[in-house]
């Protein structure tokens, strides 16, 4: 018996929300309550006193970075905290005041969010007791965020007092998402709207390299995406006071190494009747790729093919299990909506490694692969960079990066 469109759509209706984030580990430890919360323009802050503080005194930002839907700062928490290293409460162990900045829609546009750390950052010098230099950065999408409200504020002459500014895997020349699991978004969106919304949200167009808007667009830079850089563009591109230091972590290496994801291979392929026939594949290099082969319940099958990307998948940089969560949502679907799925292939590149230090544009092979010298990392807009050692999921924060990211702490 086959699925019909109403069945499809009862069916997405009873399981969760496809999000393209990373997302909770699984613990049973939850947030402990903070010493304040903020209420700030579009935003709220949670703020955690180090050791031995009474009031905000050694302060550091932590903005957060792209999903749908507002900010859940018990889980900005646990992904922080409950990860291979302990980072916030080690900072706090170093006498350091942690404020957790969140977005009441983290895919809202990223000048908006700037809106929300501006205010953060102003509050933080207004309650901080002493004249401690603060700290302010952000983990993914949250290191623009934070780029562009001190570029702003210096750019309308408005103090931040910031000595560091710090970006966690931050996709300063793009993030990717591939266009095989952007074409079936699109594709679904009649059944299931919210991933379409998602891909198509201001700030995933203004992070992505490369987007498409329907199943059937050629992938290019949005509309969107151009006026971020121009609005980028238009307070400087980076923060400039004479007193900020700039550095910048990666979850990739500089050594060329990809992350063992090989090019035009399936990645995810339907088995349950509502599915058959849809295959997405990872992305390889040339003309004319096809990747992926889309039939959803009654539809007919379809083809998406690419032309000259490159073999963005398997590039050294954070990951991201993308196809992963496809995969497991339309599994945990009821097996009788028939959306049963195979999937060889969780992971994709998310944010090339130099796209975290702001080096090249993720264009060709060679720009993603060609191993980093020293004298490039000169080119950088950074005064310092730290590279991980391997490809790492995106904004895991490992003892390799946290300790060399307290080190640079005012």
């Amino acid at each position: 018996m086959s699925t019909t469109e109403a069945q499809a759509v009862e069916a997405f209706e009873s399981g969760p929300p496809i999000i393209l984030a990373p997302g909770p580990r699984t613990t049973d430890r939850t947030a402990p309550n903070p010493d304040d919360v903020w209420d700030l323009p579009y935003g709220t802050a949670w703020v955690y006193h180090g050791e031995g503080n009474r009031q905000l005194t050694r302060p550091v930002l932590i903005a957060d970075g792209f999903s749908s839907g507002p900010t859940d700062l018990a889980l900005t928490w646990e992904l922080l905290e409950h990860g291979p290293y302990p980072l916030l409460s080690e900072l706090r162990r170093r006498g350091r005041d942690v404020v957790l900045v969140g977005y009441h829609e983290r895919s809202a546009s990223i000048l908006q969010n700037a809106e929300t750390v501006m205010a953060a950052v102003i509050e933080t010098i207004d309650r901080r007791v002493g004249d401690h230099p603060p700290a302010v950065g952000g983990f993914s999408m949250g290191g623009l965020v934070t780029r562009y409200a001190l570029a702003k504020m210096e750019t309308a002459g408005i103090e931040h007092q910031a000595q560091l500014y710090y970006s966690w895997d931050s996709p300063h020349t793009g993030a990717w998402i591939p266009v095989a699991l952007q074409a079936f978004a699109h594709y679904v969106k009649k059944l299931n709207p919210g991933f379409s919304d998602q891909i198509n949200s201001p700030a995933a167009q203004e992070l992505l390299s490369q987007h498409i808007a329907n199943w059937d667009d050629k992938p290019a830079p949005s509309e969107r995406r151009r006026a971020f850089l121009r609005a980028l563009e238009e307070v400087g591109n980076w923060p400039r006071s004479r007193e900020l230091r700039l550095i910048a972590l990666a979850n990739g290496p500089g050594t060329g190494a990809g992350n063992g994801i090989r090019p035009g291979v399936d990645a995810l392929t339907g088995e349950g009747i509502a599915v058959s026939g849809t295959k997405l594949r990872t992305q390889a290099e040339g003309e004319s790729q096809l990747v992926a082969n889309l039939r959803v319940v009654t539809t007919p099958n379809r083809e998406v093919r690419t032309n000259g990307l490159p073999d963005i998948d398997g590039a050294p940089g954070g990951t991201l299990a993308g196809f992963g969560i496809l995969a497991d949502t339309l599994n945990a679907l009821p097996p009788l909506a028939g959306f049963r799925v195979s999937n060889p292939v969780r992971e994709h590149c998310f944010v090339p490694a130099v796209s975290a230090i702001a080096l090249r544009e993720p264009d060709t092979h060679d720009d993603l692969y060609t191993p980093i010298g020293d004298d490039e990392l000169e080119e950088t807009p950074f005064h310092a960079v730290k590279l991980a050692s391997q490809s790492d999921t995106h904004t895991l924060v490992t003892e390799e990066l946290a300790t060399w990211f307290l080190d640079q702490l005012p």
